[in-house]
């Protein structure tokens, strides 16, 4: 079973998600230049309105870290009463023992953060600072303070180095901590964005979800806001501003699309029990229409809710996005017409052109408006607490139909 999530939502003046210039992000298509968000800053979104809403539990959510060793040495000071050196001692070495390598830059808090972000359970911290605690007399040997590398370990490639302290970690203490985090993947979070760690194949998750960049159903035309600042505290008598710049913003209407694999879903959520299943699926489709990039939020507040969800649910047969529907951009038509107007009426339209395509499948969908009567379209569902719940039944093998 596969679930598409198909958004249509309108911002105010906003700069959601910029590039390297500090400009919103942009792309080309249709031959038109367009406002764009980028999968990455949406996953983002969706795994903080997770936390921010109540969705998924804490023992249900994942953390992308490369504080990994902190975590676990907190949990070792505070829980089971090391001291900070022993705690720390203790982390960084089981993450040299697994073979995940250290940063070799920066200070001695950098150096003990991992190479790069790992994406784990938080329950896992608990763990595996419990499995530490319970052997720290065979390792108290290992928790000392880290010293300088001796000059023939500095000549040493990384990649020596990690096999290195990796073969010198106890072998039974390194299986179950490698068995630990290997098997630590099914967190709804996890489960649906996947994990990719090259140093451990065998602890990579295959995503169970695909998230497209949103693109904006208008063409999009770049905006300049000017601002000054003044000082506060500077002496009456003295004009002028002390401080001036330039920040680029747009205001657009954007397709969001997704597709949930749900056969996948539960393979990587590892539990025969479907009430979680049920449960990621629902806190996925709130979270995904819900969520809202944080870029320069503090300077333009755009917090606008979607106007239109479309949900498409098959049992077989490809996902199909509808971004083609705005190849020929929207536009507002007239005093009565807006531009989610004509949004909706792009996508429905090709939505029904693609009828044959789509296969059989249900649909179900909720607008802030009334919808054009039309046989070959979806009709709105009542609130969108309904159209959540409807979404979570088709899960079940039951539901409304559309």
């Amino acid at each position: 079973m596969k679930i598409e999530l198909h958004i249509l939502q309108n911002f105010a003046p906003s700069n959601l998600n910029r590039d390297d210039t500090g400009a919103p992000k942009d792309c080309e298509f249709g031959g038109h230049r367009r406002a764009r968000l980028s999968s990455q800053t949406q996953k983002r979104a969706i795994r903080q309105m997770f936390e921010l809403e109540r969705l998924v539990d804490d023992d249900n959510r994942g953390a992308r870290t490369k504080r990994l060793a902190h975590s676990i040495a907190d949990v070792l000071r505070n829980e089971f009463g090391h001291s900070t050196e022993e705690a720390l001692a203790l982390a960084t070495g089981a993450i040299d023992g697994v073979g995940l390598g250290r940063s070799k830059k920066g200070d001695e808090d950098d150096q003990q953060k991992t190479e790069y972000l790992l994406f784990v359970p938080r329950r896992i911290i608990r763990d595996i600072a419990s499995v530490l605690n319970e052997h720290r007399a065979a390792l108290a040997p290992t928790t000392v303070p880290n010293e300088p590398p001796a000059k023939d370990e500095k000549k040493r490639s990384g990649r020596d180095a990690k096999k290195a302290a990796e073969s010198a970690y106890p072998k039974e203490l390194k299986a179950r901590l490698d068995e630990l985090l290997r098997t630590a993947k099914g967190t709804v979070d996890i489960a649906l964005f996947g994990r990719m760690i090259a140093d451990k194949p065998d602890w990579n998750v295959d995503a169970s979800c695909q998230v497209a960049h949103a693109i904006s159903t208008n063409r999009v035309q770049m905006d300049f806001d000017f601002f000054t600042a003044v000082d506060d505290l500077k002496p009456k008598d003295t004009a002028g501003s002390d401080m001036m710049g330039t920040v680029q913003f747009n205001s657009s209407c954007f397709y969001r699309y997704t597709v949930i694999d749900v056969d996948s879903l539960r393979t990587n959520l590892d539990n025969d029990d479907d009430v979680l299943l049920k449960r990621a699926v629902r806190a996925f489709a709130q979270a995904f229409v819900s969520a809202i990039p944080t870029g320069k939020q503090n300077s333009m507040a755009a917090h606008n809710f979607p106007s239109y969800a479309l949900a498409v649910i098959r049992d077989k047969g490809q996902p199909l996005s509808l971004a083609n529907a705005f190849l020929k951009p929207a536009r507002p038509k007239g005093d009565d017409a807006d531009l989610v107007d004509d949004s909706i009426q792009k996508l429905e339209s090709y939505a029904a052109r693609l009828q044959g395509v789509l296969g059989e499948a249900e649909r179900i969908t909720w607008a802030d408006r009334d919808l054009p009567t039309d046989e070959s379209a979806p009709r709105r569902i009542t609130t969108i607490d309904e159209f959540y719940r409807t979404v979570e039944d088709h899960v079940r093998g039951g539901g409304a139909s559309s």
